[in-house]
């Protein structure tokens, strides 16, 4: 395998943990509030909440800040020393960047980011996080 190929899997290995990345806060959302309807007891372990609640504060400090998410730049970075300045790259690859790079104006993102984070935090209080108990 050629360092070209080797540099495209990285990129692409970077691409589909930063899928899972974006997946986990989003659907761990869904599965929050879907799991107080659904009477779901693992969507109020404490560990999955703290992990959940920290993944969109990142996010949301980001935009604040107006930073571009470390996978990204690792991922471009590996892209570009590759040779391969553009998405043409495999099945994988484009779908996975279809569905992860979209253009809006940067507000957009920063009111989004933001308004799904306050949603995370709220779900603290409708779905308080199960503390373990002092015996365990």
């Amino acid at each position: 395998m050629s360092e070209q190929q080797l540099l495209l899997l990285a990129a692409d290995f970077v691409l589909i943990v930063h899928v899972a990345f974006v997946a986990f806060v989003i659907l761990g959302l869904i599965f929050i509030y879907l799991g107080l309807f659904l009477k779901w007891r693992w969507v109020k372990n404490f560990r999955f909440r703290i992990a959940h609640l920290a993944a969109i504060t990142v996010v949301v400090l980001e935009s604040w800040i107006g930073m571009i998410c470390p996978l990204t730049t690792w991922e471009m970075a590996l892209r570009e020393s590759a040779g391969d300045a553009t998405y043409s790259g495999s099945f994988i690859q484009h779908w996975l960047q279809s569905l992860l790079y979209y253009s809006a104006p940067e507000w957009v993102f920063i009111v989004c980011y933001t308004v799904f984070g306050s949603l995370v935090l709220a779900s603290w209080f409708v779905v308080r996080p199960a503390r373990k108990s002092k015996e365990n």
